[in-house]
């Protein structure tokens, strides 16, 4: 997919778009917007730069585009153990998000609301545009599945659950193209994103129910599926959370044992929905390699080592428990290596965004929380059954739904779903040093390079508690993202 023209008429449709809520972007040269919005083809290369710039977008080296949300989620939660490397020790510590002056806070910020403009000019203008009504719905739907998935960002990580209190307010709402002369809103509450999210992907699977696809970047009616079920989950409507996963991922096949071992870094994975392709030419998304990839010679920071519990959660017959393998290498010696991803040969990856077996979990998560038992087992097995790992037997619902979450954790590592669990469940972070009952690091075996093994100390989490030294605990602040500052100096509403 070739992304660089779609840039230039991105850059320029985001011109008229210097609303209260974002840096104001002044473009290099000037096209009339009746040129942008004249025809369907137009209109398709707005929807793929918008893709472009939501994955390809560098404000750092540490914030590439939308990967970095899911590396900052990722390495707030339990299950990450960040070395000191570049990149997120600052999130990973509590510190970062927190301060609304800092650079991922902007970037976060600004990357969502330019999405949601872009997708407010695709949903009013193109009905107006020459070409089939085909196409035009097409269109449409794609862009209000952006819009959609972009305030369930800010939904799932600018407040607490909807389910702790849906009136909580949250960011605001822009559904109209910005202009300069467009007035900053004030915040909208957690039902109120939430009711124009389910909106937007009602209305998307109506207009995308036809449609065709050539690649797993494009959207189609199995992502709005997929998305539905994340937010029907949200909200607590668990039947229809379960039901919406399985029509997401019924036509997936879930990834054999080999294949699993083969770095999660390829779009035509058997059992990926949804993600985004790299090429060597556009690769920017992939740079998030670099932190998640700690096995490879090619990769940089290696920065997302596993908490050494984590391993434990995996029984030993499970193909993802031979991903584990301790350090060796010297200033990396005793951390635990989680070997899930891995650069291809040529340095780059492509990015994953759904996959059936997210679907499966939700599938399962929903079905308990609703009280149909069987159905939550059998989905939970079928994705343990595939994994190899030891099934789920018993009649206590607390302790399926349980293991369903244990189960999200083992599955999903690394792809960007830990913090917003944690915020959705109304959880706690769960860490704890790696080390015996007198306080002593605990001792692990390594083989090095010459092949002889030695005992070193494991390295395990850094940071165990909150800035402030008070424990971890549920509904904290320090989970939440915050609005940046020059936001709301340039909007009083807020």
């Amino acid at each position: 997919m070739k992304f660089k023209i779609a840039y230039i008429v991105l850059a320029l449709s985001l011109a008229n778009t210097s609303c209260k809520d974002m840096l104001e972007t002044d473009p290099t040269t000037s096209v009339p917007e009746e040129e942008i919005y004249k025809n369907t083809d137009n209109v398709a290369t707005v929807i793929n730069g918008t893709w472009g710039y939501l994955n390809d977008t560098y404000f750092t080296y540490a914030n590439p585009g939308y990967t970095a949300i899911m590396r900052t989620s990722d390495a707030m939660g339990n299950d990450v153990a960040v070395t000191t490397k570049y990149g997120y020790r600052d999130a990973y510590a509590f510190t970062e998000l927190t301060n609304n002056r800092s650079n991922r806070v902007n970037s976060f910020w600004i990357m969502l609301y330019k999405v949601i403009d872009n997708a407010n000019n695709v949903i009013t203008k193109v009905d107006g545009a020459a070409g089939s009504d085909e196409d035009k719905n097409v269109l449409k739907g794609r862009a209000k599945v952006l819009r959609a998935f972009a305030y369930l960002n800010l939904a799932s990580f600018y407040q607490f659950s909807y389910l702790k209190d849906k009136n909580a307010k949250v960011a605001p709402i822009y559904t109209e193209p910005s202009t300069l002369q467009t007035e900053g809103k004030p915040k909208a509450t957690q039902a109120e994103v939430y009711e124009l999210i389910l909106k937007d992907l009602k209305d998307s699977e109506v207009l995308l129910v036809n449609a065709s696809r050539m690649e797993k970047y494009e959207i189609n009616i199995h992502v709005v599926y997929g998305l539905l079920a994340r937010t029907y989950l949200q909200v607590g409507e668990w039947r229809l959370a379960a039901e919406y996963a399985e029509k997401a991922g019924n036509e997936y096949e879930l990834m054999s044992a080999s294949d699993y071992q083969n770095g999660f870094n390829d779009l035509g994975n058997s059992e990926w929905i949804w993600g985004h392709k790299q090429t060597n030419e556009q690769n920017v998304a992939s740079y998030t390699f670099h932190y998640l990839d700690v096995s490879s010679a090619g990769s940089y920071y290696y920065s997302f080592m596993a908490d050494p519990y984590f391993k434990n959660l995996f029984d030993s017959s499970d193909v993802r428990y031979s991903l584990f393998e301790w350090d060796n290498l010297p200033g990396r010696e005793g951390f635990l290596r989680y070997k899930k991803f891995k650069f291809k040969q040529n340095l780059i990856g492509d990015i994953v965004y759904m996959r059936a077996s997210e679907m499966i979990l939700i599938e399962a998560e929903g079905y308990a929380r609703a009280g149909d038992r069987e159905k939550a087992i059998t989905a939970l097995n079928k994705l343990r059954t595939a994994r190899k790992a030891k099934l789920f037997v018993g009649a206590d619902t607390n302790k399926l739904i349980d293991e369903i979450l244990i189960e999200r954790r083992k599955e999903l590592w690394g792809e960007g779903f830990a913090l917003s669990d944690i915020i959705r469940t109304q959880g706690k972070v769960a860490r704890k040093s790696f080390v015996d009952d007198n306080g002593k690091p605990i001792q692990v075996q390594i083989t090095g390079a010459d092949g002889k093994t030695k005992v070193v100390d494991g390295q395990g989490h850094r940071v165990v508690k909150f800035p402030d030294g008070s424990v971890f605990t549920a509904n904290s602040p320090y989970y939440l993202f915050s609005i940046p500052y020059e936001e709301t100096v340039r909007n009083p509403n807020l």
